[in-house]
């Protein structure tokens, strides 16, 4: 099989919290899976590491400072849609700087792990749910 789609490097972070919830964020309105939800993060830019867009990413779009070195990498998905092929590594932090405060007009949740699956969650996302709920 020949498969030209382009591959998109993504990170994407399991922030959990103290009470061993973990924070997915809803894609607002305007953007692609609008409505699903995600575990938080972005696309790796050009001679950044995963880690760096993590830290980059967390910044944007919840206002928080991670610890870099606190970022321990937990598992990744490779998945097919339409027009593109993602690469995702997740990476979980139970340590940051700040608030989480959503900065981009997205909603938020504190999840139980266990509960993750009963979210809308974007296809690439599940998988990384599971591994989540059967070994954190």
């Amino acid at each position: 099989m020949n498969d030209r789609r382009p591959v998109l490097l993504v990170a994407a972070c399991a922030l959990c919290d103290a009470d061993g919830r973990v924070l997915i964020a809803r894609r607002p309105e305007g953007k692609a899976m609008a409505g699903l939800w995600e575990f938080p993060g972005g696309k790796v830019e050009t001679n950044e590491t995963p880690e760096q867009a993590i830290v980059r990413e967390l910044r944007e779009e919840l206002g928080i400072e991670p610890c870099e070195t606190c970022l321990q990498p937990f598992a990744f998905v490779s998945h097919a849609y339409p027009d593109f092929h993602l690469v995702m590594p997740l990476f979980v932090c139970r340590r940051w700087d700040g608030f989480v405060a959503p900065q981009e007009g997205q909603e938020i949740a504190w999840v139980r792990k266990d509960k993750l699956a009963s979210y809308a969650l974007a296809p690439a996302d599940k998988p990384l749910a599971a591994e989540l709920r059967d070994r954190l």
